[in-house]
């Protein structure tokens, strides 16, 4: 470095930079120390200055910054021969593009989640009726929403939708229509209620619920009361055996006891 007096011909000081390039003292005082950009040239009096060579590899390393290059990888960029500058550089390259590319991922899953909380379910009506069945009205996901929009359980709900495809939407189908089979065998064959049996279809029924939200055993009393008394409920559980919507909440009430919840103070939580 040379010693010399302040002259705007040698050199800038790192105030008149920083405000040059829009960065911090602090940033270009550590820049110097950790030796990606020292001041070429210093006054009599110590103070650092900035040439023009010093201020346009300022800018380089702007460059790099704002592409996302580690700042202990910019120094060896500046400072390597062309052809190795240039295999880091497309090295880099690539490290972005991936980014991008994860970057618009992301960007497409948010936009299932955002469309799986209007919707419910990311299906078209008629692949909704074709996987649950012919009774399936496609306005219950709507009425659901308008009922639930607002509830923890709905995000949770449709944070889940999101990435699901048609194939996991027919095996939950499937695996729905099963374990109603067997609590109608269950109700046909007379299974009492607080029965070893009857808690464990019970358990399994809430396990169930845990496909779309997490379902205690207070909030699996509050939708066994809704099944037994919402018609539409009602409606669904008593066409797949008579007297099921009924049984199925008394099942749920007493593995509740079991497990320390009195359902007649039980409440969505």
């Amino acid at each position: 470095m040379t010693n010399r007096a302040y002259d705007d011909a040698a050199g800038r000081t790192v105030g008149t930079v920083a405000s040059l390039v829009g960065v911090t003292i602090r940033t270009l005082h550590h820049w110097d120390t950790i030796g990606l950009v020292r001041p070429s040239e210093r006054t009599d009096s110590g103070y650092r200055l900035y040439t023009d060579a010093d201020l346009a590899r300022i800018h380089r390393v702007l460059v790099y910054r704002e592409l996302g290059v580690p700042l202990n990888d910019v120094g060896t960029l500046l400072d390597a021969p062309a052809t190795d500058a240039m295999a880091s550089l497309r090295q880099q390259r690539d490290r972005l593009r991936e980014r991008i590319a994860q970057l618009q991922q992301m960007g497409n899953a948010l936009d299932r989640i955002i469309e799986a909380r209007k919707s419910g379910i990311l299906l078209s009506a008629e692949e909704q009726v074709a996987i649950f069945g012919r009774h399936w009205q496609p306005s219950w996901a709507e009425e659901a929403h308008d009922r639930w929009g607002d509830t923890a359980q709905w995000a949770q709900y449709a944070e889940r939708a999101a990435s699901r495809t048609a194939e996991h939407w027919q095996q939950i189908s499937a695996n729905v229509d099963a374990l109603n089979a067997e609590l109608a065998a269950a109700h046909h064959a007379g299974v009492i209620p607080g029965s070893d049996q009857a808690n464990a279809l019970a358990e399994r029924h809430r396990e169930s619920m845990g496909t779309f939200f997490d379902c205690t055993h207070s909030m699996h009393v509050c939708l066994g009361r809704r099944y037994a008394t919402d018609p539409q409920f009602a409606a669904f559980y008593d066409g797949i055996a008579p007297g099921l919507a009924p049984w199925l909440r008394d099942i749920i009430d007493a593995n509740a006891r079991t497990n320390g919840i009195n359902p007649e103070s039980a409440t969505w939580a």
